[in-house]
């Protein structure tokens, strides 16, 4: 029997939300396609897999027992793709890195030409990261390594080539009256609304919302911007402040925006990220060692 893993993965959500309303939202996708959906792996399955309640949905014996296997079945998929991607772009000789809006600036031609001392032949692709995927695509196996500034630790799932600790700065209006100081104390500033990244962006929508400075208080959003432009307009017009790089100072300078640095703030540690369980390659560690090399910061 054939069963599409898309529809594998909405039977997953559904059953970790206990809401088609819930999981609807978390998938992106409205109520009555995910419902269909689902009524869609019942047919195939020829089994009922929810029952409606007042409060959301009942898994069946049937969905418990499916559920103890799915996150194995999607874990073996995803891995199958990744090594299907990483063989392709291997016999290319090309390898595939992500970046952020402001990383990107930190490398440049004396990196790619130290790259290709070390392996000639091969290329670098560059490619922006996704917001809307937690991993940038290192989980699907579309970018080989991704240059982060990211908090000292990150889970158990990645492993990282550090190459340097910089501060987080706030950034905000210059109409703004905390603009008026040079110095701000982080509680300040996370007394006032955020600019926010999506939701689905997961843990670093927290750790630029300073959730570990929050002690557990949510923050306020002002606003939600679905790329870096958005989220400097939404910043620059006063709907919320927001943190970032310090690299982002001398990057993104114009005049209806203010940086100011912050105390009580924890610094963002800059490297190269990949999968841990994925081993890295001569490619990789070449990357990563012509970074070394030409990365100052």
């Amino acid at each position: 029997m054939d069963i599409d893993t898309g529809l594998l993965r909405s039977f997953a959500v559904v059953c970790e939300e206990g809401q088609l309303t819930a999981a609807a939202a978390r998938l992106s996708v409205s109520q009555p396609t995910l419902t269909k959906q689902i009524r869609q792996l019942e047919a195939q399955l020829g089994v009922q897999l929810f029952e409606r309640t007042r409060t959301g949905v009942t898994p069946t014996p049937a969905a418990e027992a499916l559920a103890g296997h799915t996150a194995a079945v999607l874990a073996g998929w995803d891995g199958a793709v990744r090594a299907a991607r990483q063989a392709a772009t291997e016999a290319e000789g090309l390898l595939r890195v992500g970046f952020e809006g402001s990383t990107i600036n930190l490398v440049g031609l004396a990196t790619m030409a130290e790259f290709g001392r070390r392996m000639p032949g091969w290329q670098v692709r560059m490619r922006q990261n996704n917001w809307f995927d937690v991993s940038s695509g290192l989980a699907t196996g579309e970018i080989d390594l991704a240059l982060w500034h990211a908090p000292a630790d990150l889970g158990p799932e990645y492993a990282a080539a550090r190459l340097a600790v910089v501060d987080r700065i706030a950034v905000l209006s210059s109409e703004h009256p905390l603009a008026a100081h040079q110095v701000l104390d982080v509680r300040d500033v996370l007394a006032e609304p955020f600019v926010a990244i999506p939701a689905e962006a997961g843990f670093w929508r927290d750790y630029w919302l300073g959730a570990a400075e929050r002690d557990g208080r949510p923050a306020r959003i002002g606003a939600v911007a679905h790329n870096a432009d958005e989220w400097l307009a939404a910043v620059a017009c006063g709907q919320g402040v927001g943190f970032a790089p310090e690299a982002m100072r001398r990057l993104a300078s114009r005049p209806d925006v203010a940086y100011r640095n912050v105390t009580g703030l924890s610094p963002s540690h800059v490297g190269l990220h990949w999968l841990r369980e994925r081993p890295l390659t001569r490619a990789m560690t070449a990357f990563i060692d012509a970074c070394r090399e030409t990365v100052h910061l």
